[in-house]
């Protein structure tokens, strides 16, 4: 028989449902594959916003964009706002798609500087259809405009979509909770037995066991690598409220003094939470915290998650690939959390081992590349901590303060430096979202480039007019966000 004939996938959530509807649509009938989940075992379901890239996840899958956001009761996001975290009363926001023009040789900001030291510019952030469109709560679909986009949705409504496409396309679901789990003389993994006594066996297995790790840590022991020294955080309290009004195409994210808060508009309801540091706030405080700054009355009990930021230091190893949060944990400061979970099945597909079995070139190159990505992530939350005036608290005081990586430190001086922010290799997140948060948190840049010397002040003049004047063409074209839910994906 031939080698990695059979996946085996250990938990569901969006995590396992969102591997077996890729591996199911990449192999059809060529692979067989399972998937193990137990009712009596929760999820973390506190995923709902997400970035640009969950689109291209869907259109890989073939999933209509306006049946998705029926089916999970999905809203559009802008940006986040993020409120109180340079300074207590400030707020920006980070959005998608770019701030004014680029061109190749340096970014808007250096042209917007110039015309702000002339007094011809306005905030740097009003240069972004993303953000005008969202402080005006219109939302449209144009290419032509722009305007990049994301989603808010249900996570549980969306892993259920998951699982119909998998089963239909021969995913195989067996309701159960692991007793053990074997592995041979080489250390691989063999099979699972069930609680009932089923034993399952497999070639190739996919950990999507959460926090538990089941398989990666409990069974291979391949270690963990701590960042709780850079991002304190360790629990967050979450709870849904009914919707006050028609939902923002934003995710809102308020800070407070032991850590933030988020709210994510839905079409049927708000999810809520508060992400904090257990040294400085009791699990009860917290909670409290949380209730005192809702709106709308609250539809479910409060419910803690204990978590600790770092990642898995092999996420794949021997026959086992850790997928989601078993693979590691980055708080959903910047909704990148289905984004991990996308990237690593992504990269899983294009390693896949061929029926010779196993090659170890292959999981060195899946662990280069995972490692690589987790830590410019990492590096991105860290910014939002770092760069701060705030001085208020214990909490805010340590962030201010801490010891930051290596590589954190190079982008926050070279901005300091040069205005500038360059992208390494295919980091995740671009040039203008690292200058936009350390603008909006107060990080003074400095001179602009010499190429915007090029441009006459009339010609600057005019450029900034002409973005200003292209917007407002665009935004009073758009419908509002409610209105277009309305007319293209209303849930029933």
């Amino acid at each position: 028989m031939k080698n990695n004939q059979h996946i085996v996938i250990v938990g569901g959530g969006s995590a396992g449902w969102m591997a077996a509807a890729a591996l199911s649509n990449a192999f059809g009938a060529s692979k067989k594959i399972t998937l193990i989940e137990s009712d009596a075992i929760g999820t973390v379901g506190v995923g709902e916003a997400t970035i640009p890239a969950v689109k291209s996840f869907n259109k890989l899958l073939g999933i209509d964009e306006a049946e998705f956001l029926r089916a999970t009761q999905g809203t559009f996001k802008l940006g986040i706002q993020f409120e109180n975290w340079g300074e207590q009363g400030e707020t920006y926001m980070h959005p998608f798609g770019l701030v004014g023009k680029d061109s190749w040789m340096a970014n808007f900001q250096h042209f917007w500087l110039k015309a702000r030291r002339m007094g011809i510019a306005g905030d740097y952030f009003d240069y972004s259809l993303n953000i005008r469109a969202a402080k005006s709560n219109k939302f449209f679909i144009d290419p032509q405009s722009g305007l990049d986009y994301a989603y808010h949705f249900d996570a549980g409504l969306y892993a259920a979509l998951l699982r119909q496409y998998s089963e239909a396309r021969g995913v195989v679901r067996r309701e159960g909770l692991i007793d053990s789990v074997h592995t041979n003389d080489m250390g691989f993994i063999a099979s699972l037995r069930l609680a009932s006594g089923e034993m399952i066996s497999g070639d190739l297995f996919i950990d999507c066991s959460g926090f538990r790790a089941l398989l990666i840590e409990q069974t291979l022991h391949t270690g963990f690598e701590d960042w709780s020294h850079w991002l304190p955080c360790d629990r967050a309290v979450a709870v849904q409220t009914e919707s006050v009004g028609e939902p923002i195409p934003y995710t809102r994210s308020i800070a407070h003094s032991v850590g933030w808060q988020w709210r994510i508009p839905l079409q049927h309801r708000v999810g809520n939470g508060l992400v904090y540091c257990s040294r400085y706030i009791s699990d009860e405080a917290a909670k409290a915290l949380l209730l005192e700054n809702l709106a709308g009355d609250v539809r479910t009990e409060p419910r803690l998650i204990k978590f600790r930021t770092g990642r898995a230091i092999q996420q794949w190893h021997k026959n086992c690939v850790a997928i989601g949060l078993s693979s590691g944990f980055l708080e959903p400061l910047e909704s990148t959390s289905l984004h991990l979970i996308q990237t690593g099945i992504v990269r899983l597909i294009r390693l896949f081992p061929g029926d010779d079995g196993i090659n170890q070139a292959q999981i060195d190159e899946y662990n280069r590349q995972s490692r690589y990505e987790y830590e410019r992530i990492r590096d991105f939350i860290i910014l939002h901590y770092h760069v701060t005036r705030r001085s208020d608290s214990d909490f805010w005081n340590y962030c201010r303060t801490m010891s930051i990586p290596d590589t954190l430190a190079h982008k926050i001086h070279l901005y300091k430096n040069t205005t500038s922010v360059f992208r390494e290799q295919d980091e995740l997140f671009l040039e203008g979202s690292w200058q936009q948060v350390m603008l909006g948190q107060g990080l003074t840049p400095g001179n602009y480039h010499p190429v915007v010397d090029k441009m006459s002040d009339d010609e600057l003049t005019r450029l900034m007019t002409s973005i200003e004047r292209e917007h407002n063409q665009r935004l009073a074209q758009f419908p509002g966000h409610q209105q277009f839910i309305d007319h293209y994906c209303k849930a029933i």
